[in-house]
């Protein structure tokens, strides 16, 4: 809603007010009245008008648009949306960064977020994403001590950075997401300007229940353009909403933003076969065996009118899913349903799906009532299945694919030469000279600056499982000794161990 010129300045029950700046008092140099209620107003509301930041992802921007089917799938998805192509729907996206304090500045290193509310006849789709096809770990337990991490030191209060490091050392699965975050990638320029994608395995299900795996990305129609470190902190000292204004500004001109979104798809039999298993976030499906099928286009078209309503309110979680499109049994994926609505319900509030910004285009029924801020409490419907108002349920056949999956991968925690094979690539074959150079001076004073000589030798040893020269280049630049490369399992202990799991759950079946 745009501002209102010649608005009547009223209390927030709708009363006129002849003057907002005089607080009521005795005579001139008198004691303030209480009965002056909309000053009293004013100050309480002025003490409560922030809520809890997100604990991760605090800083970001959004904008408004639309999605629109370019590509028919629906040999793929039974979804309305993507019954048709050119079907629309509106879309309200919002980037961030990751670990870092809403005044933090927009262009330090680090991985961000890329959420997408699609508001369908259906109900609401979220799609949280990051810009990075990979994430740190696959097991979700150890995700609350990634953050802690990287938040500030308990003791100092500053920002951490031994911590940080010591946790990489300890979880060498790490590598692959912080050789992406220490490339030119992990300081993109600008919010908008970065590809997006799901890192997690979803599910498309179609019209007769069969059901693929997927991947999606989202592609930037203007490419994916990045910052150098030094560019970055330069930025960083001269705008640090510099982020947040090329966004806004390029909107305001018309220049809007746009991504191509596209998905990979695996069989269930193919993942079975699969190198890796599709349940893990820490790698990659190959564009040569799992081609990119592009279906539809997002593009952001206008910016919101007030902020804090429009994406600050914003409440994003992978389990608002719509048919058609559902979780995989990927550990993280599972953590993050109940973990992200649980953060809304504290940070916004239990009927924070009420708010306009996260209310569905779809009409609500079900029997969720009262509570704080009950925006529409679905009138004089039961709040029970009753055949007195009977209602209608949608029914769906449920596929059970994800025991094999799940179970072939019993043990998250544990490494392997697997996992170093794409960061190997990343560093052997994505990388440019250039590349490597700058990735080296990147990661040089971060780890450098960690005090522990046994946080850095383990990092080291890490990097020299990638690669030897890696390391050795790494620890020329910080002035330490050269190391010998991580021992973990080789691929055939690997395959004997999945092997033998399997084996043993098709005995005892599902529990």
């Amino acid at each position: 809603m745009s501002a209102t010129v010649d608005a009547l300045y009223t209390t927030s029950t709708g009363t006129p007010v002849s003057e907002p700046y005089s607080f009521q008092r005795i005579g001139n140099v008198g004691p303030l009245l209480l009965q002056d209620s909309d000053a009293i107003e004013a100050l309480a509301h002025f003490a409560r008008e922030r809520i809890p930041e997100r604990v991760v992802h605090a800083r970001g921007a959004g904008a408004h648009g639309y999605i629109e089917v370019t590509h028919d799938i629906t040999d793929l998805t039974c979804a309305a949306l993507f019954s048709k192509v050119g079907n629309r729907a509106p879309v309200t996206m919002r980037h961030s960064l990751v670990v870092t304090e809403s005044g933090s500045a927009d262009t330090i290193r680090d991985t961000h977020g890329f959420a997408v509310k699609i508001k369908t006849e259906e109900g609401n789709l979220d799609w949280v994403f990051n810009n990075s096809p990979v994430f740190f770990i696959r097991d979700p337990s150890k995700f609350p001590a990634l953050n802690h991490t990287h938040k500030r030191n308990p003791a100092t209060h500053l920002p951490a950075v031994e911590e940080g490091w010591d946790f990489f050392s300890q979880n060498p699965e790490t590598i692959h997401q912080i050789m992406i975050n220490f490339s030119d990638r992990g300081t993109p320029d600008g919010y908008h300007r970065v590809h997006g994608y799901s890192g997690s395995t979803y599910k498309f299900i179609n019209a007769q229940g069969k059901f693929t795996y997927i991947r999606v990305q989202l592609r930037n129609d203007r490419g994916f353009k990045t910052l150098t470190g030094a560019e970055a902190q330069r930025l960083a000292g001269e705008n640090p909403d510099y982020g947040i204004q090329a966004m806004y500004e390029d909107i305001e001109r018309g220049e809007y933003p746009s991504w191509t979104v596209l998905v990979q798809t695996m069989t269930p039999e193919q993942a079975e076969h699969f190198r890796y298993s599709i349940l893990d976030m820490t790698k990659v499906w190959p564009h040569a065996d799992f081609p990119l099928r592009p279906c539809a286009r997002v593009v952001l078209d206008h910016n919101p009118a007030n902020y804090f309503a429009e994406v600050e309110q914003l409440a994003f979680s992978p389990s608002r899913v719509v048919p058609g499109w559902a979780p995989s049994a990927d550990p993280v994926l599972q953590a993050r349903l109940f973990a992200y609505p649980d953060a809304a319900r504290y940070r916004l509030g239990v009927n924070h799906a009420q708010l306009p910004a996260n209310a569905p285009a779809a009409p609500v029924a079900n029997f969720q009532r009262d509570g704080a801020m009950a925006l529409d409490n679905q009138g004089a419907r039961p709040n029970y299945a009753s055949s007195l108002a009977p209602m209608r349920y949608r029914t769906r056949a449920e596929v059970q694919h994800e025991v094999w999956l799940g179970r072939a991968m019993g043990f998250l925690s544990e490494v392997t030469e697997l996992d170093f094979e794409q960061p190997r690539a990343l560093w052997q074959k994505v990388f440019s000279d250039a590349d490597r150079e700058r990735f080296v001076g990147n990661i040089a004073p971060a780890l450098g600056g960690v005090r522990s000589a046994e946080i850095k030798a383990r990092q080291l040893a890490i990097f020299a499982a990638v690669d030897q020269s890696l390391s050795d280049r790494i620890a020329e630049a910080i002035k330490v000794p050269p190391v010998q490369p991580l021992k973990v399992k080789s691929v055939v202990e690997l395959e004997g161990r999945r092997s033998s799991t399997l084996l043993i759950n098709e005995k005892t079946g599902d529990c």
